[in-house]
């Protein structure tokens, strides 16, 4: 490590992104993804859509059963 550093240039907040706008991954079991993925690949759409729509409706049940 140098004894010093030369910030003179540097950006302040160059790297930063707003919580909000940061993707976070999700992991799915294997055997899980491997059944999404055929499903979307039978229907010729991304596995994001398909893994959004089940996601969605499942929060309309939720809200519906409080």
């Amino acid at each position: 490590m140098k004894k010093e550093y030369d910030f003179s240039k540097a950006e302040q907040g160059r790297f930063y992104r707003p919580i909000e706008e940061l993707e976070i991954p999700i992991y799915l079991d294997k055997k899980v993804k491997s059944f999404f993925v055929k499903k979307a690949s039978d229907k010729n759409i991304s596995l994001e859509r398909v893994i959004n729509k089940i996601l969605s409706k499942e929060m309309e049940i939720l809200k519906q059963i409080g």
